[in-house]
């Protein structure tokens, strides 16, 4: 396997718990489900990658309301909540690996990452919104 499977692994535990998050107190138990039901259909994943993988759900979530912030910045015209749910959560992991991860992942490769996502799981459209959104958050 890849890291860029790692990471449309990450993407869809992501993508679960943006639609059904559970309350606060329920939160580690909805992240550990959907991050366990992720790596369930992706039985191939290596131990470094299943570890990249909880790594970069769970702390895009623990960063969840800067990363929002930052995207809802430079998303000009765009509230979080209208956005396609796929395209909200590929510039979440791309932002969380640019700004938190680590080791934190150099700008362009995580912009590259996330247009490769986009093109795989969201509209014609998404990788080049996804792609101004992330360039526009590194040059600040």
């Amino acid at each position: 396997m890849s890291r860029r499977q790692a990471r449309e692994t990450a993407l869809q535990a992501l993508f679960q718990l943006d639609l059904n998050h559970g309350s606060e107190d329920e939160k580690e138990l909805y992240e550990t489900l959907a991050i366990d039901t992720a790596m369930g259909e992706n039985e191939k994943l290596s131990h470094s990658e299943r570890e990249y993988v909880m790594a970069a759900v769970r702390g895009t979530r623990s960063h969840l309301n800067d990363i929002d912030e930052q995207i809802a910045v430079f998303a000009k015209g765009w509230k979080l909540s209208r956005m396609a749910v796929v395209d909200r959560n590929i510039m979440r992991l791309a932002a969380f690996e640019m700004k938190f991860g680590e080791p934190k992942l150099e700008s362009k490769i995580a912009i590259n990452e996330a247009v490769e996502l986009a093109k795989k799981y969201g509209t014609d459209d998404s990788g080049r919104f996804i792609n101004g959104v992330l360039n526009a958050m590194i040059v600040g």
